[in-house]
């Protein structure tokens, strides 16, 4: 499964909620923090090498990147800022908490939510700060335990158990997880379904 993910192009960057594209069709978020490989998941999705930017310094990505998947129509993957890492001034930091809390209580079009976190680190604050907002919210939220190729497959499956049984003991049921590695394309194909079905694409 690849198509639509393989059309997927940079829309716009937004830095204020004025700056969004409109409140319609399906679009879904991805959050993690700065050094979780959210820029890579997205480019292993999407079979794209350069459509994320991958930076060595976490934390450059700092306004809500969009990116839509032609000839669909206001269809679109999220970007969200990687923070808890990155080293941004105090004002960013709350400029953007407010703004991501804005974005996910009212933004109609949301129909996800992937939180990307390290296998060999993961729920730590931010992920679960971030998961709350959309369980709050009623939204559907995946977690996307990636650079499991840096771990045995063993290693990498009891983790995902561990973290399944934290997710439902602070979620209940509507927090999903799976591993998966943008370096081996393990797990691609497992969230792009995840993906088809929240962006409204089953036929």
């Amino acid at each position: 499964m690849s198509l639509p993910f393989q059309r997927a192009r940079y829309l716009l960057s937004a830095h204020t909620a004025r700056q969004l594209p409109a409140d319609e069709g399906h679009e879904v978020a991805f959050a993690g923090r700065s050094n979780a490989g959210k820029s890579s998941a997205l480019n292993a999705i999407c079979q794209q090498n350069a459509l994320a930017r991958v930076s060595k310094t976490p934390g450059r990505t700092q306004q809500l990147v969009y990116f839509d998947m032609p000839p669909l129509a206001d269809t679109h993957l999220v970007d969200l800022p990687g923070y808890g890492y990155a080293k941004v001034p105090k004002e960013m930091q709350e400029h953007w908490q407010a703004f991501i809390a804005s974005y996910f209580e009212t933004r109609r079009a949301l129909s996800g939510l992937v939180v990307v976190m390290d296998i060999r680190h993961p729920l730590k604050e931010y992920d679960l700060q971030m998961l709350g907002y959309a369980v709050r919210r009623g939204l559907p939220a995946h977690a996307l335990l990636t650079k499991a190729d840096k771990l045995s497959r063993g290693a990498a499956m009891n983790t995902l158990h561990a973290v399944r049984k934290e997710l439902v003991s602070a979620f209940g049921d509507s927090v999903s997880a799976q591993v998966f590695s943008g370096e081996s394309k393990q797990g691609v194909d497992e969230v792009r379904t995840v993906l088809v079905r929240w962006l409204g694409l089953e036929k």
